[in-house]
């Protein structure tokens, strides 16, 4: 059985508006190509609103969620994003919402009961978009580095449907007709301290610090050094999975 959606950010919020990396522009201009129409989104596990906001571009109002206060204390501000305390239910009317999407987040969710309110609540032909992003890529030397602390330093540390993460979320079972989807990545220029405090964000790290009273991002630190010397910029890459799926449509 899937876990319950659980608050597991709101003592990194800050550090997790600042650190974590951005999607790009084009991800939501297609989800929004897909809609029949552009009134009223739900960003379920929105964390500090960043693909909420990059979503009030495209559509007249989102209704962005999630269970933790202080993550939804530091999320961005946008005259089109309204911001509610609040899990697996949207709380919103059925049959009213064109598109649902839940960026880096379904693997935390009671996946059954956000189904049912995502059939409720999605117009006919509404569209669910959900997705995850993997494991970075900088350099052969930087990758090698960093793939040992995310597998072998805090790997122990992960929970266990982080393993949902690294498939793509291709292993979550998905009642909906299925979209293929084009290619998206993420990109940023960053400096090692901008990776470090990245890094810092981990749900595992905040975990091994509890358990172990030791921070293993700066006893990484020297060793990703060697291979990113902190006055380099370095290009990041994230490649993105995601999945997108559509209700019946009663149009013609």
């Amino acid at each position: 059985m899937t876990p319950p959606f659980k608050d597991l950010f709101s003592r990194d919020s800050a550090a997790y508006a600042e650190f974590r990396p951005r999607y790009p522009a084009e991800l939501f201009q297609w989800l929004a190509s897909l809609t029949h129409r552009r009134d009223l989104v739900w960003d379920a596990g929105t964390g500090n609103g960043q693909a909420a906001v990059a979503l009030a571009e495209q559509f007249q109002r989102v209704v962005a969620t999630d269970p933790s206060e202080r993550q939804l204390a530091e999320a961005t501000m946008h005259p089109r994003v309204e911001y509610r305390r609040a899990g697996e239910e949207s709380g919103l009317a059925a049959g009213a919402v064109d598109l649902v999407t839940v960026a880096q987040a379904l693997h935390w969710f009671d996946r059954p009961r956000f189904w049912v309110d995502v059939k409720r609540i999605l117009r006919p032909g509404g569209v669910l978009a959900v997705w995850c992003y993997q494991l970075q890529r900088v350099s052969p030397a930087i990758d090698r580095v960093i793939g040992e602390f995310y597998h072998e330093t805090i790997g122990p540390y992960w929970p266990s449907n982080r393993k949902l993460v690294d498939a793509g979320y291709r292993d979550i079972g998905f009642p909906f007709e299925e979209i293929t989807a084009p290619t998206f990545s993420m990109t940023a220029e960053w400096s090692l301290a901008h990776e470090l405090g990245y890094l810092g964000t981990w749900s595992a790290v905040a975990k091994a610090r509890e358990a172990t009273g030791r921070d293993p991002v700066a006893e990484l630190g020297p060793a990703l050094e060697r291979v990113w010397p902190p006055h380099e910029i370095h290009r990041v890459e994230w490649p993105v999975s995601l999945r997108v799926g559509r209700t019946a449509s009663t149009e013609q």
